[in-house]
C-alpha cells in the first residue's frame, strides 16, 4: 500500500539523527519489520474526513502514532518477557532506550496537532493497564493498547481535516482488534473506509481518545 510506504518513510526519517549508529540501526530494523497499521489507519481516517490527496502532508502525524505504538509495544514485551532474568541484559537495556526514543519521537511529531492530548491519554491508559496486568495476570488487558492506538490514529487523522471523532469510534476500533492489530490491508477495504467516514462529525463534537481507563 502507498500509505504504508509513506508511514514507514516518515517514521524512519524521524529517527534518522539517533546516535550511535548501532542504536539507530536497531531502531530502523524494528521499524522495517513492523506492521504500519496504526499509521495507515491515521492516513485513511484523514482521507475519510476529507483530506484527499494530502499523503505527504499527513505522514508525520501518521508516523507519530506509529512510533508511539512501537515504543509501547516494545515496553509491553519487555515487561512480560523479563529478558534481564536470563537473557541478554545489554540488549534488554538497549531495548528500554529504544522504547523511550520511539515514544518521545512520536510525541514530538504529534505535539502541535489536535491529537497531542489524546496521545498522552493513550500512554497513561497503557501504564494503568500494565500495572493492573501485573497484579491480576489478566491477559485481556493487553489488547487495550491496540484498541487505544487505533482510536488515536483515527483522532489524529480526522482532526487534520477539522473534524472530530464520533462517540462510536472507540467501539469500532475495538471491533477491529482481535488477536493484535488487524493487517494493514484491512484499511484498503472500501467498507472500512466508508465506516471511518461515518465516524467523523463536525468540529463541535467531543475530542480525544476514550481509552480503557475510561471504562
Amino acid at each position: 500500500m502507498e500509505e504504508a510506504a509513506a508511514v514507514r518513510r516518515a517514521a524512519l526519517a524521524a529517527v534518522d539523527d539517533v546516535d550511535p549508529a548501532r542504536l539507530r540501526d536497531r531502531i530502523e530494523d524494528r521499524l522495517n519489520a513492523a506492521s504500519m497499521t496504526p499509521g495507515v489507519c491515521t492516513l485513511v481516517s484523514a482521507s475519510a474526513a476529507g483530506c484527499e490527496g494530502q499523503l505527504d502532508g499527513l505522514s508525520d502525524r501518521a508516523a507519530g502514532v506509529q512510533l508511539i505504538y512501537e515504543g509501547l509495544r516494545l515496553t509491553r514485551a519487555l515487561a512480560h518477557d523479563d529478558p534481564w532474568a536470563g537473557g541478554d541484559r545489554d540488549a534488554a537495556d538497549l531495548d528500554v532506550l529504544i522504547a523511550d526514543i520511539l515514544v518521545s519521537r512520536g510525541f514530538y511529531l504529534l505535539a502541535r496537532t489536535e491529537a497531542a492530548d489524546a496521545a498522552v491519554d493513550v500512554v497513561r491508559a497503557f501504564g494503568t493497564d500494565q500495572t493492573v496486568r501485573r497484579e491480576t495476570d489478566d491477559p485481556t488487558l493487553d489488547r487495550n493498547l491496540e484498541a487505544d492506538v487505533l482510536e488515536l490514529a483515527a483522532v489524529a487523522g480526522v482532526t487534520a481535516a477539522g473534524s472530530r471523532p464520533a462517540p462510536r469510534l472507540r467501539e469500532y476500533a475495538s471491533d477491529l482488534v482481535t488477536d493484535g492489530l488487524p493487517p494493514v490491508e484491512t484499511f484498503a477495504d472500501e467498507d472500512v473506509r466508508e465506516t471511518l467516514a461515518t465516524l467523523t462529525t463536525d468540529a463541535t463534537s467531543a475530542d480525544g481518545v476514550r481509552t480503557s481507563a475510561d471504562h
